[in-house]
C-alpha cells in the first residue's frame, strides 16, 4: 500500500479521478448532442476546405512584379524553362513543310475529247463562219470580242482566215472528214492525258488560301484511286500547263503531236474555255496534317544551372524574371518528398485549428446565436472561405488586390456582428492570407492597419456615404502605411522617397480599399438579407410613416398607432442611455403591435369612450386568446410585408412570457364562484407564448411598452405615482425572469427605469391654468 503514497495523496488522486470522470462524462454528453456534432462537422469541413484553398501541401510563391532585391536572386537549383519563342519557331517551320491537300476528280477530264469532237464536226459541216454556233466560235477564238486576252495576238486579224485553216485541217475534198477528226481526237486524248494525273486548279483557291505559286507544295488525292501525288502549283495551273514548258504546251512546242501543231493556238484557247476545275481544296485534311506535324515537335527548354543570376542586384522583378522564378519554384516543388508535404499539411492544419479555437471561443462567449445555429455558423464560415480563396486568387499579378476581399469581409462583419468579432476575424484572415501568399510581416501590418480603420469606424452605419467615406479613409491608411514600411526598410531614404514602383503599388492598394467601400455600400441590402440583420440605413427607411403597414395601422387602429409612437419615443431614449441601439428600438416600436389592426376593437386604446367592451360577453380564456393572438398576427403581417427578422423578433419578444393579468384575475374570480371551473384558471393558459427578450433592445422594448400602457390608467399621473408605477412594473418582470435570456444587467435596468420615469413625467407634465376672459 505504501506504493500508493499517503492517505492525503490517495484522497487527492481519487478526487482527480472523479473530476476526470465528470469531465469525460460531460465531453461524452456534449459529443452525443446531434447539434454539437453538426457544428463541429461544419468547422472541420471548413478547415479542410481552407487547407485546399491555401494549397497547404506546398510552399507559397513569394515573388511579385516590381519587387526590389538589393543583392539580386541566384538560382538555388538547376531547372529548365520552356522557350516558347524557339518552340513556336520550329513548330511553325514544321507546319510550313506540310503541303496543301486537294481532292482530284479525273473523270471530268475524260469529257473533253467528246466536246472537242463535236466542235470539229460542226466546223467540218459549216460552209462559212456565219453558220457556226456563236458559242463554238467563242470557244475557238473566232469571235474577237470574246477572245481571251492572252490569245489576242496569236490569231490572224480576220477570223474567216482562221476558220478556213481549221476547216482545211478537219475536212478535205475527198470527204474523209471523219478520219481526220478521229486522228485529231486520238492525238488530243494523248495530249491531255497528263491532266488526269495532275488535274486543274481554280486560281481563286490558290489566292484565297494564300498558296504561293513557286514556293508551296501541294498533294493531290485522286478520288477514284485514292492515290496521293505531290505536285507544285506550276503543275496544276492551266496557264502554266499550256505554256511552253507545261505538260500540254511542251508536246505541242516539240512537235510530238504533229497533227495538233497547226491547231496549237485554237486548241489552247478552246481548252481555256472548256477545261473544268478538277481540284478542290481540302482545308480539313490540310489542317489535320499541319496540327499533327506541329504536335510532333516537342517543347524546347532552356536549362539554367544552379548559381545562375536570375535577378540582377538592384533590379526590379520584371515579367521575364518572374517567369524564371516561377519555373524554379515549380521545379523545386516537384522534388519535395511526400513525407515533407505531410509535415507541412499537418502544421498548417494545427495552425488553422488554433485560429478556429480562438474564434470559436469568442463566438461561444459573445455570439451564442451564431455559434449554436448551424445555418448561421455555416454562413459565417462560408464567407471566411470565400474571402481567403478570393484573396489568394487576387494576390497575384496583375491584380495584387488581396486587400479587397479582406476589408470587405471585415466591414461586413463589423456591420453584422460587432467590432470585436470583426477585428478578431481580420487578425485570423490576415495571418492566413500572408502565410499562404508569402507575404511579409510588413504586409501583415498593412492589412491589419486597414482592417483596424474599417472596424473602428463602423460602430453604426447611418448612411451609405459613411461606407464611401470609410473607403477613402482605408485607402489613405493603406497608402501611408504601405509607402512608409517600404521606405523605412531601405537604408537610403533619399533614394527611395519618391520611388515610382512603391508609389504605384501604394496607390493601387488604396484604390482597392476605395472599391471595397463602394462594394459593401452597394451590396448592403443583400448583406442584410443573407445575415438577417438590419443596419441604421434600413431602419431609417423603415421609420418613414408612409410605410404601407404603418398607414394601415393608422387607418384601422389609430389608438394603437399613437401608443406605438409613444413607446418608440420613450424606448429610444432609454436604449440610448445604456448604449444600446436606440434607433432599432424606435423603429421596432412602430411595428410591435401591428397585429392589433386585425381585431382593433378588442384592445382598449382603440375603443370609443363610453362604448361597451366586447370582452364583457366573452370568457376570460377566450379574451386572453384574442389578446395573445395579436403577437402571432403581427408576425404573420410582418413576414407578408418582408420586414427583416430582427423586427419580427421584437414583435415576438416584446411581451415575453408575461401573464395577461387582468383576465387571469377574472378567471380566478369565476373559479372561486364555481369550483367546477378551477381548471379554467391555470396560470400557464394566460401567459404569452414568448420567447422572452433575447437582446438588451428587446428588454427595453418590453419595459417601455408596459409602462406606457399602464401610465394611461393613472387618473392623476403625478411624478411620484409614475415613479412608483414604473418601479413596480420593472420589478414584476425582473422577478418573473423575463430578462434571464438577454444581457441586461441590474445596473442597466436601473438606468432604463430612471429614463422611463423621466420620459413619462415629461409627457404628463402639469400645465398652468390660464385665467378666463373677463366679460365686458
Amino acid at each position: 500500500m505504501a506504493f500508493f503514497g499517503s492517505k492525503k495523496s490517495r484522497t487527492a488522486l481519487a478526487a482527480s479521478l472523479r473530476d476526470s470522470s465528470k469531465l469525460s462524462s460531460r465531453l461524452r454528453e456534449l459529443l452525443s448532442n446531434r447539434g454539437t456534432l453538426s457544428r463541429l462537422s461544419v468547422c472541420l469541413l471548413t478547415i479542410l476546405i481552407l487547407m485546399v484553398a491555401v494549397e497547404s501541401w506546398k510552399a507559397p510563391f513569394p515573388y511579385r512584379l516590381g519587387m526590389f532585391f538589393e543583392h539580386g536572386i541566384v538560382a538555388n537549383s538547376t531547372f529548365k524553362v520552356a522557350n516558347p519563342i524557339e518552340t513556336d519557331r520550329q513548330r511553325t517551320q514544321k507546319e510550313s513543310e506540310v503541303p496543301y491537300y486537294f481532292k482530284h476528280n479525273p473523270n471530268l477530264i475524260d469529257k473533253l475529247p467528246e466536246l472537242l469532237k463535236d466542235d470539229l464536226i460542226a466546223i467540218a459541216n459549216a460552209k462559212s463562219l456565219d453558220e457556226l454556233n456563236t458559242d463554238i466560235r467563242a470557244e475557238l477564238g473566232l469571235t474577237p470580242s470574246r477572245r481571251l486576252e492572252q490569245f489576242r495576238d496569236q490569231f490572224p486579224e480576220e477570223p474567216e482566215q482562221t476558220f478556213a485553216e481549221l476547216k482545211s485541217l478537219v475536212s478535205s475534198p475527198d470527204s474523209k472528214d471523219t478520219q481526220k477528226i478521229k486522228d485529231l481526237i486520238d492525238d488530243f486524248k494523248k495530249l491531255i492525258a497528263p491532266l488526269s494525273d495532275f488535274g486543274i486548279v481554280n486560281e481563286n483557291d490558290l489566292a484565297q488560301n494564300q498558296i504561293r505559286i513557286y514556293d508551296d507544295k501541294i498533294t493531290i488525292i485522286n478520288d477514284v484511286t485514292n492515290e496521293e501525288k505531290k505536285v507544285t502549283p506550276f503543275d496544276i495551273r492551266l496557264p502554266d500547263q499550256l505554256s511552253a514548258n507545261g505538260v500540254i504546251g511542251l508536246p505541242l512546242e516539240t512537235n510530238v503531236y504533229k497533227r495538233l501543231v497547226p491547231l496549237k493556238e485554237v486548241l489552247s484557247h478552246w481548252i481555256h474555255f472548256q477545261a473544268p476545275t478538277t481540284l478542290v481544296y481540302d482545308p480539313q485534311r490540310t489542317l489535320e496534317e499541319r496540327n499533327q506535324a506541329r504536335n510532333q515537335v516537342e517543347e524546347i527548354f532552356d536549362t539554367f544551372q544552379r548559381g545562375t543570376i536570375l535577378v540582377e542586384p538592384g533590379q526590379l522583378i520584371d515579367d521575364n524574371q518572374l517567369a524564371l522564378l516561377r519555373a524554379e519554384y515549380e521545379a523545386k516543388e516537384k522534388k519535395v518528398p511526400s513525407y515533407e508535404r505531410g509535415i507541412r499539411i499537418t502544421i498548417i492544419f494545427l495552425m488553422l485549428v488554433v485560429l478556429a479555437v480562438l474564434n470559436g471561443y469568442h463566438l461561444l462567449r459573445n455570439k451564442k446565436a451564431v455559434a449554436r445555429t448551424v445555418s448561421r455558423l455555416s454562413i459565417y464560415l462560408s464567407v471566411i472561405i470565400l474571402t481567403i480563396f478570393l484573396a489568394r486568387l487576387l494576390s497575384y499579378d496583375p491584380w495584387r488586390a488581396e486587400v479587397l476581399p479582406l476589408v470587405a469581409t471585415v466591414m461586413v462583419f463589423a456591420i453584422v456582428y460587432d467590432q470585436m468579432m470583426a477585428i478578431l476575424t481580420a487578425l485570423s484572415l490576415s495571418l492566413v492570407i500572408c502565410l499562404s501568399t508569402g507575404g511579409s510581416l510588413g504586409h501583415f501590418v498593412v492589412l491589419m492597419s486597414v482592417s483596424a480603420v474599417a472596424v473602428t469606424s463602423l460602430g453604426n452605419v447611418s448612411s451609405r456615404s459613411t461606407l464611401i467615406k470609410l473607403g477613402f479613409g482605408m485607402g489613405l491608411t493603406y497608402f501611408l502605411v504601405y509607402w512608409g514600411i517600404n521606405l523605412i526598410n531601405n537604408q537610403e531614404l533619399s533614394n527611395d522617397f519618391f520611388d515610382q514602383q512603391i508609389v504605384w503599388e501604394s496607390l493601387q492598394g488604396a484604390g482597392w480599399c476605395l472599391a471595397a467601400g463602394y462594394l459593401v455600400a452597394g451590396s448592403l441590402p443583400f448583406i442584410e438579407s443573407l445575415f438577417g440583420v438590419v443596419t441604421d440605413i434600413s431602419l431609417l427607411e423603415m421609420s418613414n410613416v408612409s410605410h404601407p403597414l404603418l398607414q394601415e395601422l393608422v387607418r384601422r387602429a389609430p389608438g394603437t398607432y399613437n401608443h406605438s409612437i409613444s413607446v418608440a419615443t420613450i424606448g429610444e431614449a432609454a436604449a440610448d442611455k445604456i448604449g444600446a441601439n436606440g434607433l432599432l428600438v424606435r423603429v421596432a416600436a412602430y411595428y410591435h403591435d401591428i397585429g392589433k389592426m386585425l381585431k382593433p376593437q378588442y384592445f382598449i386604446e382603440n375603443m370609443v369612450q363610453g362604448s361597451e367592451s366586447l370582452h364583457d360577453n366573452l370568457a376570460p380564456a377566450m379574451s386572453t386568446l384574442i389578446i395573445i393572438g395579436h403577437v402571432k398576427d403581427g408576425v404573420d403581417l410582418a413576414r407578408q410585408h418582408n420586414l427583416p427578422q430582427p423586427i419580427i423578433d421584437f414583435i415576438e419578444q416584446h411581451h415575453g412570457t408575461t401573464l395577461v393579468e387582468y383576465f387571469f384575475r377574472e378567471a380566478e374570480k369565476q373559479a372561486d364562484l364555481s369550483p367546477d371551473h378551477k381548471t379554467d384558471a391555470e396560470e400557464s393558459s394566460f401567459r404569452y407564448p414568448g420567447p422572452r427578450p433575447q437582446t438588451r433592445e428587446a428588454g427595453v422594448m418590453m419595459l417601455s411598452d408596459a409602462v406606457e400602457s399602464a401610465s394611461r390608467t393613472l387618473s392623476d399621473p403625478t411624478p411620484k405615482r409614475i415613479k412608483s408605477l414604473v418601479h413596480s412594473l420593472v420589478m414584476k418582470r425582473l422577478l418573473d425572469g423575463q430578462f434571464n435570456e438577454c444581457s441586461l444587467t441590474l445596473s442597466e435596468i436601473n438606468v432604463v427605469e430612471e429614463s422611463l420615469v423621466k420620459s413619462l413625467i415629461g409627457i404628463y407634465h402639469g400645465r398652468i391654468k390660464y385665467p378666463e376672459e373677463r366679460s365686458a
